[in-house]
């Protein structure tokens, strides 16, 4: 078993059962670095997806959800620079809880923050009509609007009388409220289908007490 704990040029070397102490716990990079890093990148990434548009957090296409799965490998290195410590981890875990709490915070407390960095609500159907212009703003298709309202339970957009993509990219389905005309048409066909059933009930036992 090997136990080895020596300094050198003021420099802490140990190997502790075959494990590099240094190397463990000691940054590859200078701390102001490891707290930078993740601050750049996650500025970054919220100032990218708001560009990007609602649709990238939506993931109505394959695309999308390729760009997103595959965003996080490709800041890896950059949020952790030539470093593979645990103790650079754990700055770099806090530097992002700290900075995406008092993100919230801020967002919360100011609505014009808010609606700077998320967005505003988008209506893609009014009363019944698709909104094409906006449609193209948030680069969404008649077809992938028809998706995520099947996704909801929604057998066609005729039924939709208003949709809205929210700031987090869900879409919201408000369908149309049936005219009196269509319940009194529903209530007519369900007093028949009752009467029918009835009658058939009727004819039945009139029939076994002739049998």
């Amino acid at each position: 078993m090997q136990s080895i704990q020596y300094f050198a040029g003021g420099d802490m070397n140990s190997i502790l059962f075959g494990v590099d102490l240094h190397t463990l716990f000691v940054p590859g990079i200078g701390i102001i670095e490891k707290i930078a890093r993740p601050i750049l990148v996650y500025v970054l990434l919220v100032i990218g997806l708001r560009i990007a548009g609602k649709r990238e957090m939506a993931q109505l296409n394959t695309f999308d959800m390729v760009v997103l799965l595959t965003l996080s490998n490709t800041v890896q290195n950059a949020i952790i620079g030539n470093d593979n410590s645990f103790t650079g981890g754990v700055i770099g875990a806090i530097t992002l809880l700290v900075l995406n709490y008092c993100m919230v915070r801020l967002v919360y407390n100011n609505k014009r923050f808010e609606r700077l960095v998320e967005g505003e609500p988008d209506l893609l159907v009014r009363n019944g009509r698709i909104q094409m212009c906006h449609l193209k703003k948030e680069l969404i298709t008649v077809t992938e609007l028809e998706e995520a309202a099947h996704k909801q339970g929604i057998r066609s957009l005729a039924e939709v009388d208003k949709a809205v993509i929210d700031p987090d990219g869900v879409i919201s389905f408000f369908t149309k409220e049936p005219s009196t005309e269509t319940i009194r048409h529903k209530e007519i066909l369900e007093a028949i289908a009752k009467l029918t059933e009835e009658i058939n009930g009727i004819k039945e036992k009139t029939g076994k007490k002739k049998g």
